[in-house]
């Protein structure tokens, strides 16, 4: 599955050319013009980490980080603008920002900063998650509970791989199938219903995870507690 960058900037000339960069270097790229395009972005899909400019209309790249770190404060984000100075900086860093780039940027020297927040937030990374003795590896695409090993079928198990990177994170079903069957599919929202029974089906008797119903929203994964014996 592709990491997801979303990319808030008011000049369409940078907008485009950071997105077109981004999707040649192998990352699903969703663009906003200020901080409330943005947030509406981030209401209907799943965002992995956030590109901003500073000054933007509507909503000023301060106030987007502000607001958003109080939402969500392990995303990771990524401040690039054209002020440089030290006050202003030291602003984006107290407001939450991760990192901060002055322009003009290099490209690459972009690259490398995104690769080293997403390593850190072990997002780029992870192609192997172990909740207790369940195990779900990318590369094979199966999962191994004890002795127990099945392949299910693929877009099974980039939806439960989805939910469990993220536990206790409430997913909409828009959002899961714009991440596992891609913004153009045709599907209806009730495939992932169906998906989401399957797996149940399969892991109704699994000790360590579970998948609830958030009514009207969508679905997240539990990690199910042990208690020490």
């Amino acid at each position: 599955m592709k990491i997801r960058i979303l990319i808030a900037e008011d000049d369409e000339s940078l907008l485009n050319l950071y997105s077109i960069f981004l999707t040649k270097e192998g990352f699903d790229v969703s663009q906003a013009k200020n901080g409330q395009q943005a947030f509406d972005i981030l209401d209907n899909e799943h965002i992995d980490m956030i590109l901003t400019d500073i000054m933007m209309p509507e909503m000023d790249g301060y106030e987007f980080v502000r607001l958003l770190r109080w939402q969500n404060p392990s995303i990771p984000i990524l401040i690039i603008t054209a002020k440089g100075d030290f006050v202003s900086m030291s602003k984006g860093f107290a407001l939450g920002t991760d990192d901060y780039m002055t322009k003009p940027i290099d490209l690459n020297e972009l690259l490398l900063r995104i690769r080293a927040l997403l390593r850190r937030a072990n997002i780029l990374s992870q192609k192997r998650i172990q909740i207790g003795d369940t195990v779900l590896d990318s590369d094979s695409l199966t999962i191994t509970c004890g002795e127990e090993s099945i392949t299910p079928p693929q877009k099974e198990f980039h939806l439960l791989f989805k939910l469990l990177s993220y536990p206790d994170k409430i997913f909409t079903r828009m959002q899961l199938m714009d991440e596992i069957w891609g913004p153009d599919s045709t599907s209806e929202l009730q495939t992932i219903d169906v998906h989401i029974n399957r797996l149940r089906k399969k892991f109704q008797q699994n000790p360590d995870f579970e998948i609830i119903t958030i009514r009207g929203l969508g679905y997240k994964a539990v990690i199910k507690k042990h208690e020490n014996i």
